[in-house]
């Protein structure tokens, strides 16, 4: 698929959306098996007697969920070529089975490139929210996008 977003495409203030998942107990337990297997994610008797109270997502499991929201949303129609790393990751609050995600991405920075005319940076703020408008976790972090039409040198 051809990208149809580039760097020049994006504008400081603009808000992308995208719908995600309604997380399952089942979803939970399969990531913490895999990625992060501490109790409370795992076993909910466990997590019953945690600081949780009951079964909570990890939030590196948030964290993918939201990456999957961002290339529905846009990454995946867009002429993305990577990221230099996140500079901020927060877990607000637990993301329990039966939430039902949604993602906002904020753009706060563009740069184009220097150095590599045909290359922008965007920096973004992401939030995940859940059925009940709450911030369940914030990331801020940069993106590189090819340009439409690469600056002069």
């Amino acid at each position: 698929m051809e990208p149809t977003l580039f760097f020049e495409d994006f504008a400081v203030g603009q808000t992308l959306e995208a719908p995600g998942p309604t997380v399952t107990k089942e979803a939970i337990v399969a990531f913490a098996t895999q990625f992060d297997p501490q109790p409370f994610h795992l076993d909910e008797a466990a997590a019953a007697k945690s600081l949780f109270g009951g079964l909570v997502a990890s939030g590196w499991h948030t964290a993918a969920m939201c990456m999957r929201m961002m290339v529905d949303g846009y990454v995946g129609r867009a002429a993305s070529m990577g990221s230099p790393g996140v500079d901020e990751l927060r877990w607000l609050k637990p993301v329990r089975p039966g939430d039902t995600l949604r993602m906002k991405a904020t753009v706060v920075e563009l740069r184009p490139s220097k150095s590599k005319p045909h290359l922008g940076s965007i920096c973004h703020r992401w939030e995940v929210m859940n059925q009940k408008d709450e911030i369940v976790m914030s990331m801020k972090g940069w993106a590189l996008f090819a340009r439409r039409t690469p600056a002069a040198p």
